[in-house]
């Protein structure tokens, strides 16, 4: 989603390692690039002018002009004022007793609202509360019917008239007032301690919509009011962001749909613009896709240094944890299986959108550039690999090395693929496998600096010359088709 603003960053950056000595004018030139990078990404001006100029003022205190290393402190500058532009963030939902805390769900048609409520449904149960969801849009079609599926789909109880639902400017005056007075009286008889108000939108802010919201908010007062918007509209949706801020005291906002092709420029300008943070961010169409947001990270992956934090947390909240530790204990003996391959992909997908997950992973993104395969091809890849498994029989999954020509033709047909891919799907099986044997035949030493390769980005010096990283013990194990080779002669 930040791809075009990491590669100006780079460049950037690159200029000034490239110099011996840096001066004042070379802070002034690369920073004028930052500024376009970011008017480019659809950035409010005044948010990136005062970003430039306090840029610029931070490098000249910290003498990065005196510097040995420039670049990099130069980057650590930058970081520290993403990070402060889009923070800080407490995405903590806090809630009364007694109950139900009330949060109302305002944004426009199409933002995503009805879905969001959904997910922070979910959210909420994985958090250990018990939240009831509320059909108080009564005007868009469908609205209720949308509700009522999330509800069935994320076992979340539904409250809705629908002798109140009418067409857009039929809906009785204080409809919606009374639907939200009594899906809060029926959150408390359910001892429910969230309630949801999914509230309605209109195309672009109106009078009548704002005088909807306000009654709302007078009648049930709610504890938490979030702004859903579309980070696809960019400016569009910072600017909705202020006109419902100036009519609601909104407590955050909440960005959707940034698995897409969005320039992140929403994203950046939001939180000065309104005065209010971003608090979560929606990933992908699942009803699990919504995160917490985290400034740290965000900026952290702008700079093309990916977000190991972010990565391991959404592993321990997705993976089998179980799963995984049968899977290290097998290491440690350096065995790996294709079935064992074929799982750790699964788990992989559990984690989110695969050009997501890239950019998460330090100098991965500049990788898969370099081989020209974004996370949709990564996406397609794995699931033809998946396609593959599933054409095999139990025998060629235990025993990869027993697929010959004839049996790879007949896997190629059941999976609608060409008979290379699957001799291609064999050998990244067989290059995972040895690098698994490598891991579990390491010492500590030896995981460590490979785990510092990783981290860093520089994956080339996990197998340079001289570091042998990946070099396995010498066990005298061969496959077997090479074994009889080897008798033969």
């Amino acid at each position: 989603m930040f791809d075009a603003l990491t590669d100006k960053f780079n460049n950037v950056f690159r200029s000034l390692s490239g110099k011996g000595k840096i001066s004042e004018e070379n802070i002034r030139e690369a920073m004028r690039e930052v500024r376009v990078a970011m008017l480019e990404a659809d950035v409010n001006l005044t948010v990136v002018n005062d970003f430039v100029d306090q840029v610029v003022q931070k490098a000249i205190g910290q003498e990065v002009i005196n510097s040995l290393q420039p670049a990099q402190l130069m980057v650590k500058i930058v970081n520290d004022e993403l990070v402060n532009l889009m923070g800080p963030v407490d995405t903590q939902i806090y809630t009364v007793t007694p109950g139900p805390t009330v949060i109302m769900m305002c944004g426009l048609q199409g933002s995503g609202k009805t879905t969001t409520c959904g997910k922070l449904a979910i959210y909420l149960k994985a958090k250990g509360h018990n939240p009831m969801l509320a059909a108080v849009d009564l005007q868009r079609p469908a609205a209720v019917h949308q509700l009522r599926t999330l509800g069935e789909q994320t076992e979340t109880p539904v409250y809705a008239d629908d002798s109140k639902v009418a067409e857009h400017g039929n809906v009785a005056k204080g409809a919606a007032v009374a639907v939200a007075r009594a899906a809060l009286n029926e959150a408390r008889k359910q001892g429910r301690d969230i309630l949801i108000l999914d509230t309605a939108g209109r195309l672009a802010i109106d009078e009548e919509l704002m005088q909807e919201l306000k009654d709302i908010n007078d009648a049930v007062k709610p504890h938490q009011i979030f702004l859903v918007l579309d980070a696809m509209t960019g400016q569009d949706a910072v600017n909705s962001a202020k006109a419902f801020n100036e009519k609601l005291e909104l407590d955050g906002l909440i960005l959707t749909k940034f698995d897409s092709d969005t320039r992140g420029g929403a994203l950046l300008s939001a939180k000065m613009v309104t005065g209010k943070p971003v608090k979560f961010l929606g990933i992908g169409e699942k009803l699990d896709r919504l995160e917490e947001f985290r400034p740290e990270g965000v900026a952290s992956r702008i700079l093309g240094m990916g977000d190991i934090v972010g990565l391991v947390e959404e592993a321990h909240k997705k993976f089998d944890m179980e799963q995984q530790e049968k899977l290290a204990a097998k290491m440690e003996k350096g065995e790996f299986t294709l079935e064992d391959f074929i799982t750790q992909m699964s788990q992989i997908k559990k984690l989110g959108p695969m050009g997501k997950i890239l950019g998460m992973i330090p100098g991965m993104s500049e990788i898969a550039k370099n081989v020209n395969m974004g996370g949709t091809d990564v996406e397609k890849h794995m699931g033809r690999m998946q396609a593959m498994y599933d054409s095999m029989s139990t025998v060629e999954r235990k025993k990869p090395d027993s697929i010959d020509a004839p049996r790879r033709r007949r896997i190629a047909r059941g999976a609608g693929v060409d008979a290379n891919e699957v001799s291609q799907f064999i050998k990244q099986f067989e290059m995972s496998r040895s690098m698994m044997r490598a891991v579990g035949g390491m010492n500590v030493m030896s995981r460590m600096k490979m785990m510092k390769g990783l981290m860093s980005g520089n994956l080339g010096s996990i197998a340079q010359p001289g570091q042998n990283l990946l070099r396995t013990k010498r066990s005298g194990w061969q496959a077997p088709k090479d074994r009889n080779k080897k008798n033969k002669r």
